[in-house]
């Protein structure tokens, strides 16, 4: 059985968005591993237009050449981290948007998160998990949150210190993140291959 890919995928296309700053911590992070490999996907680089298919791809194929290259895209994929603030107590716009532009390639693979913000995006990787469940994705335990005074400490509205000046905060529960991702990705693989 080959080794599992996973992609980080950073869920905010703001101009201003401080997600790439933590999900470039967790690819270095995660790269120190040999029991998956890891990718960076940014949505940036997908210009997905709001949903507008007349059915999701479980259904009908898309018509869209950038929903069908975002769907390729993930298909490549045994698993999912995404990086995400929280928005009104909930995941960004573009994050919900990019879940709902695909189905099928999202079925049977483990899911994670990274949050940041106040209280860490909890409710929003709450709402990402439900939406996770909805699309037969399997959301792992363990979660990253930066919250209150770490995230204060890495901010652009705060410190902005590296993200190393935090690790000791949040680098064991990124471990156990990767953990659940790489036993979680070889489970489904194994289950989807069979």
């Amino acid at each position: 059985m080959t080794t599992p890919k996973i992609a980080i995928i950073i869920g905010s296309t703001r101009d201003a968005r401080f997600g790439e700053k933590p999900a470039k911590w967790l690819l270095e992070r995660a790269q120190q591993r040999d029991d998956f490999d890891v990718e960076l996907v940014d949505l940036k680089d997908f210009d997905l237009p709001l949903f507008n298919e007349k059915a999701s791809n479980l259904w009908m194929p898309s018509e869209d050449p950038a929903a069908i290259a975002w769907q390729e895209k993930i298909a490549e994929f045994d698993g999912y981290i995404f990086v995400t603030a929280e928005y009104n107590h909930s995941l960004t716009g573009s994050l919900k948007n990019a879940l709902d532009q695909a189905y099928k390639e999202w079925v049977r693979k483990p899911m994670g998160a990274l949050g940041y913000g106040g209280l860490g995006a909890a409710r929003a990787v709450e709402h990402l998990r439900g939406i996770g469940v909805e699309l037969q994705m399997v959301p792992v335990r363990n979660a990253v949150h930066i919250a209150a005074g770490s995230f204060m400490k890495v901010s652009p509205m705060g410190e902005n210190a590296e993200m190393e000046a935090i690790e000791d905060v949040i680098g064991g529960s990124a471990d156990a993140l990767f953990d659940d991702m790489a036993w979680w990705a070889n489970a489904t693989k194994v289950a989807r291959e069979a």
